[in-house]
């Protein structure tokens, strides 16, 4: 396994992130298709064999019982010194707001929630899981910098936001003397790259390390053009995504298929390998152990200019 600085920070991690919105009690919350807990557990234990040290998760996934999962697992396998832990906190709900909640109480409130989920002290990284319109940015930059203030977040991070509302809290946050984003988690991968209009500039102009999600474009990216899967067919958020597109994406994932053939990898190698290329650490999915082994030799993998 490879690794890298996450941005500008200290934090050194793998090339590959495990995301972990496949894990979590399936009866309890979005998704039908996650895993229990001890298959969830077999597949974080194979990527910490395999090097992988950087864990993304959220209390919205599944409830709670991703994060739960998650700081089980790792408490029982890894030393927790040697991992890197980012979850997410998302916007304030209608009956908060309605309930006189700000956004610096909302804010607390998750991520005390989050380390009791993960029994954990602090995580490495705390995520703005989405801008919330409804709640001035002040407040939101405001918590996270006492968060970070009071040890329990190491850096903050934000995802599925413009070029412009980070480069907007960025500034705000150096006006105020408050901690800034060092990382964005925004939606990229071969079949949607709209990242590479602004964000990926705006990047690498400041420093800022991208970890996209959907890396493989909720598993189409890692099988052939009309093959199925449990996920694609239970997925709702992943069809929103991409079933409008699947006729224009079929080309480049025949393409992706054409080439992990001549390679002799698999499409997840083809797919994850183009997208390391091109940001510090992408965000990979797994519901098998096949899954984080196939990523792991991705990060391996050197595509040719004619391949990319």
């Amino acid at each position: 396994m490879q690794y890298t600085k996450l941005g500008k920070t200290d934090l050194n991690v793998s090339r590959v992130c495990l995301g972990c919105m496949g894990f979590g009690d399936p009866a309890h919350g979005q998704h039908t298709w996650t895993l229990e807990e001890e298959a969830s557990r077999g597949i974080i234990r194979r990527a910490l064999e395999l090097g992988v040290n950087f864990f993304d998760t959220a209390i919205v996934y599944q409830n709670g019982t991703s994060e739960q999962y998650l700081g089980r697992a790792l408490k029982d396998f890894a030393r927790r010194e040697d991992v890197v832990v980012a979850t997410k906190f998302p916007v304030r709900t209608h009956e908060e707001i309605d309930a006189g909640i700000s956004g610096q109480e909302h804010v607390r409130r998750m991520l005390d929630k989050s380390l009791q989920n993960l029994g954990m002290d602090h995580v490495d990284l705390y995520i703005y899981h989405m801008w919330d319109y409804n709640t001035p940015l002040y407040e939101i930059m405001s918590a996270l910098n006492d968060a970070v203030k009071a040890g329990k977040v190491r850096y903050i991070g934000i995802s599925s936001c413009f070029a412009w509302q980070l480069e907007k809290a960025n500034s705000l946050a150096e006006r105020e003397g408050f901690a800034k984003f060092i990382s964005v988690q925004g939606h990229y991968n071969l079949i949607f790259r709209e990242e590479e209009r602004e964000m990926a500039k705006l990047c690498a102009e400041d420093g800022i390390a991208m970890t996209p999600y959907s890396a493989l474009a909720g598993g189409r990216l890692s099988k052939p053009h009309g093959e199925t899967s449990k996920r694609l067919e239970q997925d709702d958020y992943a069809k929103f995504k991409y079933d409008a597109t699947a006729e224009q994406d079929g080309v480049i994932i025949a393409r992706v298929e054409e080439l992990a053939k001549s390679r002799g990898v698999s499409m997840t190698e083809i797919s994850l390998a183009w997208l390391l290329g091109k940001v510090t650490t992408p965000v990979v999915g797994a519901t098998k152990i096949s899954h984080v082994e196939g990523a792991a030799r991705a990060a391996e993998l050197i595509l040719t200019p004619e391949e990319t």
